[in-house]
């Protein structure tokens, strides 16, 4: 347990009210989420930290389902919101809240432009502010109910810290000259928005599972009808899919496809209560398979030649800049900017402009090369 004062838990319409008034004069908050996706189907936000200079709030969405009068934080341009690694936050926050984000900064972001060579919150805290952090709770099952005192201490030290290692980058980023690349990194993930986790089940999905590809189309058949098995299952019992049943063993049962539930037995990854639960599910889905169409592997839409050598020469070169600046290659320019970079070459500086995230910033830094690149790798015809 630290030494600091407690966390201020929000778990009421009346103390969401007095955090949205505690909130309104600052202008950096800090944020962080804690998410169940290693204990449901379909994982939720389960609480939602915010840190001002002045305390440290835990909202329980579990409890507290309205969230709708965080929405105007949220969207307030004139309040910067503090993240540390904010993809996955405000993917999820989108997703079950449907707010939208302006004013982000991103302190793991931060450290990578900067080249700082670790990133982790951990040792980001660590190495500048001497605090360790205790991950104990990291895997904890953030819905259940009720929260101990020390979980929601180790909550709020995700965001306690962060609007002083904010300021610590920002100097750093604006001392630098790296503040405008730092920025639009910031504006692209503001922009992110994920999958909805709300879509009807893909009858392709079982091509993820590890070797997949290298069954036969018999055993991929078999394959398919266990996956929606265990899918099935995840979704009735809200667990997920790993828990109901492990990849290698879903394999296995393709591999083997038994027809007797003396057969699982002899499966090293079927326990006893697995096949008390699961042989006639099982089992049934084997035989359905057994009895579908094969299944082949998909074709994957390979890129067009010319498209695949833009993307190379492009991917190169990106590698030569990281490296000669000491960063991690997404860092000189985002994966979805090379790609659409090679798919819709530009000719001209203007044309940069309509180029998936690649700012004004980049345009500027990085726009006469790529534009030079381009043109070497695309002669003009009869050249």
């Amino acid at each position: 347990m630290s030494s600091l004062p407690p966390p201020i838990l929000v778990a009421d319409k009346d103390s969401l009210g007095r955090l949205v008034r505690a909130l309104a004069p600052y202008p950096v908050v800090a944020i962080d989420t804690e998410s169940n996706s290693l204990h449901a189907y379909r994982e939720r936000v389960c609480l939602i930290q915010f840190s001002t200079p002045e305390a440290d709030y835990i909202v329980d969405p579990i409890r507290l389902p309205d969230l709708n009068p965080l929405a105007p934080f949220f969207a307030n341009s004139s309040q910067q919101k503090v993240f540390h690694a904010a993809e996955y936050d405000l993917i999820c926050l989108r997703r079950d809240y449907h707010f939208e984000f302006t004013n982000i900064f991103d302190t793991m972001s931060a450290a990578r432009t900067l080249g700082w060579s670790q990133v982790g919150l951990a040792a980001v805290l660590d190495t500048h502010f001497g605090v360790k952090l205790n991950k104990k709770h990291q895997r904890a099952d953030w819905k259940r109910r009720p929260l101990k005192p020390e979980q929601l201490d180790y909550a709020r030290l995700d965001t306690h810290y962060l609007v002083a290692l904010r300021d610590l980058q920002l100097q750093a980023l604006t001392e630098s000259g790296h503040w405008p690349e730092a920025h639009e990194d910031f504006e692209r993930l503001a922009r992110v928005r994920g999958d909805s986790g709300h879509a009807g089940p893909d009858p392709t999905a079982f091509w993820s599972v590890k070797g997949a590809r290298d069954l036969t189309p018999e055993q991929a058949a078999v394959l398919q009808f266990l996956f929606a098995y265990r899918e099935e299952q995840a979704a009735r019992r809200d667990r997920p899919p790993f828990k109901i049943m492990g990849a290698a063993t879903l394999m296995e049962l393709a591999l083997r496809a038994p027809t007797h539930t003396e057969d699982l037995q002899r499966l090293s990854g079927m326990t006893p209560k697995q096949i008390h639960r699961h042989a006639h599910g099982v089992l049934r889905a084997i035989q359905e398979g057994l009895d579908a169409p094969p299944q082949r592997v998909p074709r994957a839409n390979r890129e067009p030649d010319d498209v695949r050598d833009r993307y190379d020469r492009l991917h190169t070169w990106r590698k030569n800049r990281a490296r000669a600046r000491g960063v991690e290659s997404d860092v000189i320019l985002p994966r979805t900017a090379l790609w659409d970079l090679a798919r819709r070459p530009p000719l001209t500086h203007a044309e940069l402009a309509h180029i998936t995230d690649f700012g004004p910033w980049r345009r500027e830094t990085y726009g006469e090369e790529i534009l030079a690149l381009l043109s070497r790798a695309n002669p003009s015809p009869g050249a």
